[in-house]
């Protein structure tokens, strides 16, 4: 069950729950002056914390690498099609804000036309 690469455009190495190395696929599209950030999940090729465990975490680690603000980009979990039968490996993308005094993110899951105006170039 390998996520097909069309997800992402590089694998990010970063800093799961207690530290454990872990990996996502990352794609950063710029688009009418906005950065969006899309991290996908890579099951099996993760060796440690899920993106959504991650989180915020994840989120930050991303900015820092990147030389991004938090506050200006607009971060999406991917859940890839891996082809399987199960209706849990569906593809599915949910935009997440972090409130910024900690607590719960929050997931909007987007429509398919919404994801495709985002990935359209």
């Amino acid at each position: 069950m390998r996520v097909p690469e069309k997800y992402y455009d590089e694998i990010f190495d970063y800093k799961g729950q207690w530290d454990v190395p872990s990996k996502c696929g990352l794609k950063i599209i710029r688009k009418n002056g906005t950065d969006f950030v899309i991290v996908t999940e890579l099951y099996q090729d993760n060796p440690g914390t899920s993106v959504t465990y991650a989180g915020q975490s994840l989120a930050k680690q991303i900015c820092e690498a990147k030389s991004m603000n938090i506050r200006d980009i607009t971060y999406i979990e991917c859940n890839p099609d891996t082809n399987s039968k199960l209706s849990f490996y569906d593809e599915e993308f949910f935009h997440v804000t972090f409130p910024e005094s900690g607590g719960k993110p929050a997931y909007r899951q987007l429509p398919i036309d919404e994801i495709m105006n985002i990935l359209s170039r």
